[in-house]
């Protein structure tokens, strides 16, 4: 089916979704129907991205039944009414399988949808479908023993970035109009840098987890990935809130703002603000890697100044130490997940040692490897209450250099490095511990953040911006962040065509 010929698949967003169904341009069956076909013209077929592991079989007859409210009402049936979306395969789905990124849950479903879930469709959203993930989300990059390898839409010969890989690759590629990720270490912002998205981490429990795999508990994050810092915001008013099933999500009646999200996006809103830009979390401008990224920085603190705000170079003190004194996921990330895994009881391994012993993992998650050998309960690990209260430290110094300089925020690039190529990473050029990545700094002090485009470096290759700011004040840094995205546009879809490289896309996976 083509796209209606009033209506652009390629780049839309929910407005225009929204517009287009007030005018009679648009259905919700039709979207969806130009969404998987779309699908598959460029997922194993095209391009072979291999960014969507299972499709929603019900997709359709949901648009059906919205269509039909929609003609007999004339209103909306929520913010997100007829919106398809794209979620992690770590995010429960009763009704679709929900395989973490393993190939032994290949047909796991849970017994419950997770919240976040439960709250796109009663805002009207259609769960198009589930999108690949490193096993367990053990990875900044896309090797998953369900999936294996996804394709990043810009650059064929190069990595998504994960772990929220399948995402990120997806709505770059405008297989839906919005997605969600999880974020522990980073796992939103590194793909969302990757593949020229914005991709949001809220300060921990201001959206539920319940229903999503952990790696850290205090850390794991959900969050929305999208084309637009405004549907990415969209999405996160929906999404946020209490729920009595995650108990880290009392931090949402802490954060709760009296006004909409959506109400702090400002064009303006750069004009009199203080961004300190954090030069000690930039590569080296001898490193060819590093170089391209740094240059991107510079033009966008020209580009923050020009639009009134003032930005400030600065360092976080002994950051290198206190990244090493806060990581948690080898003191803590085997309990956490053993402790998820038990809640599952239709789970075929309920263990990470069970997952490791029977080899069902990809072989290059050496982070998974690592967590093996971790305590079977954090608490009896001396280390792990030495690294909370680090973190304790970490986000109290973080926060008051904000204070001390009267700064909106702090900037740097969410990944030191252009996005890798899997020669690289196949060579293990990087483990998942010493890829540098700069999304460690919000996750470890549990501070939020966001990525917003900065440009392409030179080979086509996509680059974000991180802004993080003090705990529970998401709105300054959506309003940072709309403001400088207006500003700039930096956002531009990839151009998809069938490549010989694609032919070499291993582990690829008949779809549900």
């Amino acid at each position: 089916m083509a796209p209606t010929a009033a209506f652009s698949l390629e780049e839309t967003t929910i407005s225009a979704i929204h517009t287009a169904l007030h005018a009679g341009a648009l259905t919700a069956q039709t979207l969806v129907a130009d969404y998987q076909q779309r699908i598959k013209a460029h997922d194993q077929a095209g391009a072979q991205l291999n960014a969507v592991v299972t499709l929603n079989p019900a997709a359709r007859s949901t648009a059906r039944a919205l269509d039909r409210a929609f003609a007999a009402s004339g209103q909306l049936q929520g913010p997100l009414h007829g919106v398809p979306v794209l979620l992690k395969d770590n995010i429960d789905t009763a009704t679709v399988p929900t395989s973490y990124g393993s190939l032994a849950f290949a047909e796991h479903y849970p017994p419950t949808d997770a919240t976040v879930v439960s709250r796109l469709q009663a805002a009207g959203a259609i769960i198009l479908g589930k999108t690949t993930l490193p096993d367990f989300a053990t990875s900044w990059w896309a090797y998953s023993s369900r999936s294996g390898e996804t394709r990043n839409p810009y650059a064929l010969d190069r990595d998504p970035g994960g772990s929220s890989s399948g995402t990120g690759a997806a709505i770059a590629a405008n297989f839906a109009s919005v997605g969600l990720g999880t974020d522990c270490g980073g796992s939103i912002r590194v793909p969302a840098s990757h593949c020229n998205l914005v991709g949001i981490r809220s300060t921990p429990g201001v959206v539920s987890r319940a229903g999503s795999s952990p790696l850290v508990f205090f850390q794991d994050t959900v969050g929305p990935m999208a084309r637009t810092v405004t549907d990415a915001v969209r999405v996160f008013e929906v999404i946020a809130g209490y729920d009595p099933a995650d108990s880290l999500s009392v931090n949402y009646t802490i954060a709760k703002s009296h006004q909409p999200y959506v109400a702090a996006l400002d064009r303006d809103g750069l004009q009199g603000a203080r961004i300190g830009l954090v030069t000690n979390a930039m590569g080296g401008d001898d490193n060819p890697y590093a170089a391209p990224v740094n240059a991107l920085m510079r033009a966008a603190c020209i580009t923050m100044e020009v639009a009134g705000a003032q930005v400030i170079p600065l360092e976080i003190a002994n950051l290198a130490q206190q990244l090493n004194d806060t990581s948690l996921y080898v003191n803590c990330s085997k309990s956490d997940l053993n402790r998820f895994l038990a809640t599952r009881p239709t789970a075929p391994l309920r263990s990470l040692g069970q997952i490791f012993a029977a080899r069902r993992y990809h072989p290059m998650l050496d982070l998974l490897e690592a967590c093996v050998v971790g305590p079977d309960q954090a608490e009896y690990d001396p280390l792990y209450f030495r690294r909370l209260a680090a973190r304790e430290l970490f986000q109290r110094q973080l926060t008051n250099l904000m204070a001390a300089q009267g700064l909106d925020a702090l900037m740097f690039p969410d990944v030191q490095v252009v996005p890798p190529t899997r020669e690289q990473l196949n060579t293990r050029v990087w483990t998942t511990l010493t890829y540098p990545t700069n999304t460690l700094i919000a996750a470890q002090s549990w501070l939020p953040a966001l990525s917003v485009p900065a440009g392409f470096a030179p080979g086509n290759l996509p680059v974000g911006l991180e802004l993080m700011g003090r705990p529970y004040d998401e709105a300054t840094l959506f309003r940072l962040a709309y403001a400088f995205e207006q500003a700039t546009h930096h956002r531009r879809p990839p151009a998809l065509s069938p490549s010989p490289a694609a032919s070499g896309v291993k582990g690829g996976k008949k779809r549900r």
